[in-house]
């Protein structure tokens, strides 16, 4: 086949893709809704629940640690402390017994949901900087061929491996992002999905259902925003259970639904640890005098959406329509016009067996509290804009940025060069990355919006 043939073909592909996440909606008949009221059991044990996200097998299966013996020991790990071989990884990674006893290592919650801000790991903050633009495709089959190679078929090792080499072949194609700082943890999510029973959550070498090739991601979101929620995710869709909802990487490697509901299990857990999670504090100097004028502002302007602080905290949860808001409506888009995963996960052992959860995706996004926000950047769902001042005075916002060292007091976000090429450039130009919308502080002068960049430093 001619190049230019195949590049066109491929061109084509892609627009035929995207086109239903193109098409505008019709006119919106609602702006906002307030999510149901959705109570948590958050009683169980916090430490119990560290203790399981980082030693536990909610993966269920993974790459057998002998692979790595001569590399363990050049890692000590000083944050978690961890005993046994896990000392010597890092606290992305849990190594574990598999079902039949083999220990696996493979990646756990905070791969994504951990990340340093002045030299200090916060748990429970969202990691902007692992990159997803180079793909996993070459991984995934060195790592296939290499497990193979080495362990016989009817090995402990090759049985406690299992479906992950299977798994992570699925998802290779489906997690490169053609932008820097954006997480593809749903197409990862739907990637495994495909290729499992929904029923007993087995693996199937047949695809349930069908996806799209381009790649959306999206900006982590921190974990202590969970307890103020009544539906998780950008979207709000996840409602119902959380436990279920917090778990869904088990899908990645566990072996079937009665692994899964021994995982959920502990996950009660795991709810009372990111409930009493508490954002960083501002490290650097704040104008108290100002922040409190800022508070009089944010709370005309900003609380109805994002909620109010300080003694007696309100939340509203409330859903704003995309046409409403105006920011990039593709991610909201793709659960509702062009992904299977809505309806793979409704069928599921997870909204079918108590307690029950389920996806139930509109075409809007929450406005998320704003507690510890100055330590959350990038902005936006799509983490499309670097810093809060760009959030809140949209003249401002790059089409073209890089995070560069240092934080930007001023502006409360990254500090970042604006050249326009390079790997690490973020392309607002790209489909599903813009930084349109939400213009509600433009109508505000420059001192209004630094006496509300003031107060938030204070959340």
């Amino acid at each position: 086949m001619k190049p230019i043939l195949l590049l066109t073909i491929l061109l084509l592909t892609a627009c035929n893709g995207l086109k239903p996440l193109e098409d505008p909606e019709p006119e919106s008949f609602w702006h906002f809704r307030l999510l149901p009221e959705n109570p948590q059991d958050w009683n169980g044990d916090p430490e119990a629940g560290l203790n399981y996200l980082v030693t536990g097998n909610y993966i269920g299966s993974g790459v057998p640690v002998a692979l790595f013996a001569d590399k363990l020991g050049e890692y000590q790990d000083t944050l978690l402390r961890r005993e046994g071989l896990a000392a010597y990884v890092d606290h992305t990674a849990n190594i574990f017994p598999a079902a039949n006893g083999t220990e696996v290592i493979t990646g756990n919650c905070f791969s994504c949901h951990a990340y340093t801000v002045n030299d200090e790991v916060f748990l429970g903050l969202g990691n902007p900087e692992d990159d997803y633009q180079k793909g996993l495709g070459f991984k995934a089959w060195l790592l296939n061929v290499t497990v193979k190679a080495k362990y016989k078929k009817d090995s402990p090792e090759r049985e406690a491996f299992g479906h992950f080499g299977d798994y992570y072949k699925a998802i290779s194609p489906n997690i490169k992002t053609n932008n820097p700082v954006v997480n593809p943890a749903f197409r990862l999510e739907e990637a495994c999905a495909m290729y499992r029973n929904p029923i007993d959550l087995t693996y199937t070498d047949k695809p349930q259902f069908e996806t799209i090739s381009y790649t959306l991601a999206a900006d982590v979101p921190p974990l202590w925003n969970v307890r103020k929620k009544s539906g998780l995710y950008y979207n709000g869709m996840g409602r119902g259970d959380f436990t279920k909802l917090l778990m869904q990487a088990s899908v990645l490697g566990i072996a079937d639904s009665t692994a899964a509901r021994e995982a959920q299990a502990q996950f009660d857990d795991v709810l009372a640890w990111v409930a009493q999670l508490e954002p960083p504090e501002y490290p650097y100097p704040i104008d108290y005098t100002l922040a409190e004028k800022g508070e009089i502002l944010f709370n005309d302007e900003c609380a109805k959406c994002h909620g109010t602080y300080g003694e007696f905290p309100t939340y509203p949860n409330k859903l704003v329509s995309t046409k409403f808001i105006g920011t990039d409506p593709f991610y909201a888009r793709y659960f509702t016009r062009v992904s299977g995963l809505a309806d793979w996960y409704n069928a599921s052992w997870f909204a079918q067996s108590e307690p029950r959860s389920s996806l139930e995706p509109l075409e809007g996004y929450i406005a998320p509290p704003l507690d510890g926000v100055w330590a959350t950047a990038p902005y936006f769902h799509n983490g499309s804009v670097p810093t809060i001042a760009s959030v809140i005075n949209s003249d401002d916002r790059p089409d073209h940025w890089t995070k560069v060292d240092g934080y930007d007091q001023d502006a409360l976000g990254w500090k970042i060069s604006l050249q326009k090429s390079g790997r690490q450039v973020y392309k607002t130009d790209k489909p599903g990355y813009s930084n349109q919308g939400h213009y509600f502080g433009d109508p505000l002068s420059d001192m209004e919006r630094q006496a509300i960049l003031e107060y938030l430093k204070t959340l």
